[in-house]
């Protein structure tokens, strides 16, 4: 049995978020940089079995492909080609900046710590995972 991971894919920093092993409680990882994010990723692969990555989507408020949507299919493009044997599904990321800000709020987090951007990545990527986990349940009590 093998962990979820999902990635809040950004041009400087990206913030990973991963499950326990029995894919019922979503985590904040790590935020690296962008640049480091591939070596990073074969690394934490090697020490644990990765079942689906989880990359969000960022869309527009009309459902369009954003502009960052084209470095992230260029990411998701060479992570197949590292990566051949873990599946890729993608998440339509929108607000979950907007919901990470608020529940840093709600959670009392301080306001320097709230304007670290690394903490909202990582956080927006457990965000990313939390919902598709959710969607993925729905669609499951459909069937």
């Amino acid at each position: 049995m093998g962990r979820l991971l999902a990635i809040d894919y950004g041009t400087k920093r990206t913030g990973i978020a991963v499950t326990d092993p029995l894919k019922i409680i979503p985590t904040g990882l790590a935020t690296v940089r962008t640049f480091q994010l591939m070596e990073y990723l074969k690394q934490y692969f090697q020490k644990e079995r990765v079942e689906c990555v989880i990359v969000g989507l960022p869309r527009q408020m009309n459902n369009k492909l954003s502009e960052n949507a084209e470095h992230v299919m260029l990411f998701v493009k060479q992570f197949k080609k590292s990566f051949p044997d873990i599946p890729v599904e993608f998440y339509d990321e929108r607000f979950t900046s907007v919901i990470a800000q608020k529940s840093m709020i709600e959670s009392g987090m301080k306001k320097k710590d709230r304007q670290n951007k690394a903490i909202v990545d990582e956080i927006s990527a457990t965000i990313i995972l939390q919902g598709y986990m959710e969607s993925r349940a729905y669609k499951n009590k459909e069937i």
